[in-house]
């Protein structure tokens, strides 16, 4: 009797053990999940987390709070997410900006979005748009650019913030075409845009997600979208390439992360809560009327962000070192 007590009593505390070890990832997740935005609210970041953080909120059960942590080009509320807790209820939006370039323009970055992430999954890839204010005497690309060569110290972009998509993206226009025009920093590109329809500021390069209402309203001009096709969100406004500046193709992207250390079960419920929001129909035809890309399902897994993340990180390093305006 005492032999049979004995395996009773190690078997109830053996499955104790294991309740308590496997319970907390099993419950995942028990309370509201913080999204932080690291960019003040209005911009393409804060459309798109509002956007995919509704349906994801659907599968998980729990409320996803949006946090805008805005400051120095996304790095504040990016910082702030890499020094979370690893328990999946803090996550983060990143893009091209502050998981790519960030690096090579920011010598003092306190994070490394190569290590201090475990990544969840894209969202989807947006297009960049070459923008003027509705005033600005140029009517298309080769206008523009004739007419900021030639008064480069009289014309200023706007952007929102250094390391930012719009800060990362006209770096790269800037560099090729030879200008060095004044360079006006925002906390957000939504702050940027209210400028830039108020005639404040005179260019800027935005992702198509941030434009298409101010386009289509004829409040901002759009000179061209920096892709190889036409986009259908505005389909008059012609490619760099049909423009006559083919070397400037470039897209951002919006993706989860969550910090390093974040258990794979974890991430595991995450991106699945984040690929059914992808397959949702009302949520896709927000996301494309956007003008957005979403990604297909081999593009949607953290091992194909990881690798994304890493390849970006390499490729704005060799585009954008000792980059600082």
């Amino acid at each position: 009797m005492d032999r049979h007590r004995h395996i009773a009593t190690s078997t109830i505390a053996a499955l104790a053990f294991l309740a308590s070890a496997v319970s907390p990832l099993a419950a995942f997740p028990d309370r509201p999940i913080t999204l932080i935005v690291p960019f003040a609210p209005g911009g393409p970041a804060d459309t798109f987390a509002r956007i995919i953080g509704e349906r994801m909120t659907k599968t998980l059960g729990q409320p996803i709070v949006l946090e805008n942590v805005a400051g120095s080009g996304g790095a504040t509320g990016t910082t702030r997410t890499a020094q979370s807790k690893p328990d999946g209820y803090t996550i983060m939006i990143g893009h091209m900006g502050t998981h790519g370039a960030a690096p090579a323009i920011n010598p003092n970055l306190k994070y490394d979005p190569t290590k201090d992430f475990a990544p969840i999954g894209m969202i989807a890839g947006t297009a960049i748009v070459i923008v003027t204010k509705k005033e600005f005497p140029a009517s298309n690309l080769k206008e523009f650019v004739e007419y900021v060569r030639k008064n480069q110290t009289k014309v200023t972009e706007a952007h929102g913030g250094i390391g930012s998509v719009a800060h990362t993206t006209c770096s790269l226009l800037q560099s090729i075409i030879g200008t060095n025009t004044a360079r006006v920093a925002y906390r957000g590109t939504g702050q940027s845009m209210a400028d830039l329809v108020a005639g404040q500021v005179d260019f800027g390069c935005d992702q198509i997600t941030n434009v298409v209402p101010q386009v289509q309203a004829g409040t901002i001009k759009a000179l061209a979208i920096a892709t190889a096709e036409r986009s259908l969100s505005l389909p008059d406004v012609p490619t760099t390439v049909d423009a006559g500046l083919p070397e400037f193709q470039v897209s951002a992207w919006q993706a989860l992360f969550a910090p390093k250390e974040t258990p794979e079960a974890v991430v595991a419920k995450l991106n699945d809560a984040l690929v059914k929001a992808l397959d949702d129909e009302g949520t896709r035809k927000r996301l494309l009327d956007l003008g957005s890309v979403i990604p297909d399902q081999a593009g949607r897994t953290p091992d194909a962000l990881r690798k994304l993340v890493e390849s970006e990180v390499d490729r704005w390093a060799r585009v954008l070192k000792g980059t600082s305006n």
